[in-house]
């Protein structure tokens, strides 16, 4: 039997009240013009934002069918997506995408990933040009060498919000993490996918500069947060081969 959605796309939203208008119809016609709009659906995390992105969003929940608004206490980005992630996965959709709300991605690089679909179950975009500030690009790299160093495997761009992957596949990835959900969960996923054998596929996709909103993580706290990673991933890498093994059953 068909399932009634193709895709659920996954996006956090933290203080976005500046361009969250802008964000739902454009993603939404974005996709609608790949996917039939009676076929999929927006699911918009609202991690306990401090001005009127709630509100904004229950508003335009009214306006657009295909959107469903979803709010709870502020828990960071990364437990954002990780209940996002569930949410969908109980959607049962055949596939889940997931992106950020911030207006820093383009929805016509979606038909890219769409294409992909069949080919491998986690498809993986890349950043060509990442415009974000000189110390993010700076921890960014370090992570990327970082996971060459603990698990041996490169990924371009590992933590970035643009990722198409199968349902029944998100829901091994997601059964695969460590208890204690982690502060990127996205990198954790990359790595499990590619240590799986998935082709990623490294899709380039285009990242405009910030325009609005609210930067939630910066310089000293993100170096902060990225030790915390570099040590959740180290702790990760003891059951790194029996996880991937179920997730290749």
């Amino acid at each position: 039997m068909q399932n009634e959605l193709d895709l659920v796309v996954v996006i956090p939203a933290y203080n976005e009240e500046a361009c969250i208008r802008d964000v739902v119809p454009n993603w939404i016609e974005g996709i609608s013009k790949t996917v039939s709009k009676d076929r999929f659906k927006l699911l918009i995390i609202n991690d306990g934002s401090r001005d009127n992105t709630g509100a904004i969003l229950d508003e335009l929940a009214g306006e657009y069918p295909n959107l469903i608004a979803k709010h709870q206490l502020n828990g960071g980005h990364g437990n954002a997506i990780y209940n996002g992630y569930q949410m969908a996965v109980d959607m049962n959709p055949d596939f889940v995408f997931q992106t950020d709300s911030d207006d820093q991605f383009d929805p016509k690089d979606f038909h890219k990933f769409w294409e992909k679909r069949n080919e491998s179950n986690f498809v993986l975009g890349f950043r060509e040009v990442r415009h974000d500030d000189p110390f993010r690009l700076v921890i960014t790299r370090i992570l990327k060498f970082s996971l060459l160093f603990i698990y041996g495997t490169y990924i371009h761009d590992a933590n970035i919000p643009f990722r198409l992957i199968r349902t029944g596949y998100l829901k091994k990835l997601l059964a695969a993490l460590p208890k204690t959900v982690p502060f990127a969960p996205n990198i954790f996923l990359s790595v499990l996918a590619k240590k799986a054998g998935e082709k990623l596929f490294d899709i380039p996709v285009l990242h405009k500069e910030r325009e609005t909103g609210e930067v939630s993580i910066r310089h000293m706290k993100l170096l902060k947060v990225c030790w915390q990673s570099f040590k959740e991933l180290a702790r990760f890498r003891f059951d790194l081969n029996r996880m991937v093994e179920e997730i290749k059953k």
